[in-house]
């Protein structure tokens, strides 16, 4: 189902208009989940941070044990001539994806070198400026390389990042502050995680159990570049709660302030703000 408008499809070597069906009952895709994708956003004439996207699927693809197809090279100049659509006013979202085609002999193992393809561009709006969200603790928690495909960008993860938001939903908030396997913060169901204290800015460090996302790194290097210390290390519940401000980091949104998590209340305080300010001026100097 689509999320946005203005849709435009790249599947067996060309553009489309609209949203074009790419996958067959019998895909290895379809049938066992081989899927993966990535993100990346098109806004005020800009693409940050394109190349990255386009190589994290490739890498994405090859965890999952389908074999990537497009260079990452090409598969950046094929975006950027179905952008030509868009005018620079207008936010689009950009998906390329990958999937498993036929299977072996199990069937269970996708068979190497058939795999499928297509980038879906999709017009949708950037956050505004004011927008926020609020979080609550959930019970299901992000896996573990051992059980999951944690390395990967994979479409079969995220039913549990549903289970999540439908969790949190329920109890009346934004989004979910989900734990790793050993009981810390790990990220969001849909974003990393960043608090403040007292000036410093902390992260939960790369475990294995989430992808420490593109956006994520790009908030680091801008802060630190400003003459902020930013920290990854394990952090826990109790150390969110005490926080002076809290702060997510996706492709989506790019910087979502945090106003509430479970029963403490935080300000949109100047660090959230100096990082949404840092990004928009990176990515808009990146033209």
């Amino acid at each position: 189902m689509a999320v946005g408008i203005n849709i435009r499809t790249y599947f067996d070597g060309a553009w489309h208009e609209g949203d074009v069906p790419i996958m067959r009952a019998a895909d290895h895709g379809s049938w066992l989940g081989t899927t993966v994708f990535d993100g990346a956003r098109y806004f005020d004439g800009v693409a940050p941070d394109l190349q990255a996207h386009c190589a994290r699927i490739n890498r994405s693809a090859e965890a999952l044990m389908i074999t990537p197809t497009v260079s990452t090279e090409d598969m950046v100049e094929i975006v950027r001539e179905g952008l030509k659509a868009y005018a620079p006013a207008e936010a689009v979202y950009i998906r390329p994806m990958y999937w498993g085609l036929d299977g072996g002999a199990s069937g269970v193992l996708p068979k190497q070198g058939s795999t499928g393809f297509a980038i879906c561009l999709e017009q949708i709006p950037m956050q505004e400026a004011g927008a926020s969200t609020t979080l609550t603790r959930t019970r299901f928690r992000r896996p573990t390389l051992e059980s999951s495909v944690c390395n990967a960008k994979a479409g079969c993860l995220y039913p549990n990042n549903a289970r999540m938001l439908a969790e949190a939903h329920a109890k009346g908030f934004g989004n979910a502050l989900v734990a790793d396997a050993m009981g810390n913060v790990a990220e969001t169901a849909t974003a990393n995680a960043f608090m403040v204290k007292d000036g410093t800015v902390f992260t939960p460090i790369a475990n294995g159990t989430f992808l420490a996302g593109i956006t994520r790194s790009r908030h680091m290097t801008n802060l630190r570049a400003d003459g902020y210390e930013v920290i990854e290390k394990v952090l826990t519940f109790k150390e969110f709660e005490e926080a002076d401000e809290v702060f997510l980091s996706g492709n989506m949104t790019k910087v979502t302030p945090v106003t509430a998590f479970d029963d403490v209340s935080y300000q949109v305080g100047p660090v959230t703000r100096r990082a949404r300010e840092l990004y928009w001026d990176w990515a808009l100097s990146e033209a």
